[in-house]
């Protein structure tokens, strides 16, 4: 299996049901939280998506940069996983906002692939907790032959109350997935959402597993910064 792009140390992780918590270290104040949100991928795959070194590596550095970092492992599987999926990340965000080392009022949510219909949810209007919305190589819309609850389109779910959002694209994104982006974009445009967009213009989609170069390792570096800017204070 292919590794994360940036280099971590091992880390201490809280195993949960649905989700891996991942802390930073020492005694310290209430700590904002970064829930990590994988894309759809076989049921028959093991192990599951918590233990691929792409996840852990986004735990661990969101743990390194202060932040406790939330990697959700659901059952997501094909487009009718949807609903229920969306279902258990609610639990799990209420479940970690009740944590007293988190501070409940400072979340950021970040989809990848697939799990970036997952924020169609958080996208639709305010919700003061969620400081922003992170997606890397995001499918923004259903994809041809998927019949998904409109509640899964963030083009369509997108609000002008929804908080900030750091959207990382890839210049060799598969066509399909490329083009639920430019509406999206638009819409966002239009409704004056604030988009930061992060261009890595030789990546493939799962570029921070794929793709081992400069430009891809300052791009998720530059993401981080960007979330973490909008977790401060």
């Amino acid at each position: 299996m292919s590794s994360f792009v940036l280099p971590f140390d091992e880390p201490a992780r809280e195993r949960r049901e649905h989700f891996d918590l991942y802390l930073p270290a020492g005694r310290v104040a209430a700590r904002p939280a970064i829930v990590f949100l994988h894309g759809l991928y076989p049921a028959h795959w093991r192990p599951s998506a918590r233990e691929w070194p792409t996840y852990v590596g986004y735990g661990a550095t969101a743990a390194a940069s202060g932040a406790v970092g939330v990697v959700a492992d659901v059952a997501l599987h094909g487009p009718a996983d949807y609903p229920r999926a969306a279902d258990v990340i609610g639990g799990i965000i209420d479940e970690v906002r009740r944590d007293v080392r988190v501070d409940s009022d400072r979340f950021a949510v970040w989809g990848f692939s697939g799990g970036g219909l997952l924020t169609g949810r958080w996208l639709s209007g305010s919700h003061h907790w969620l400081r922003c919305v992170a997606l890397s190589y995001p499918v923004l819309a259903p994809l041809h032959g998927w019949t998904v609850d409109p509640a899964f389109c963030p083009t369509e779910t997108l609000h002008s109350g929804a908080p900030p959002i750091v959207l990382t694209r890839v210049g060799r994104e598969r066509p399909e997935i490329a083009a639920t982006l430019p509406p999206f974009l638009e819409r966002a445009e239009r409704l004056g959402v604030p988009v930061e967009v992060l261009d890595v213009a030789e990546g493939q989609h799962g570029f921070d597993s794929l793709d081992h170069t400069v430009a891809s390792q300052e791009a998720v570096r530059s993401a981080f910064r960007l979330v973490a800017g909008r977790l401060a204070g």
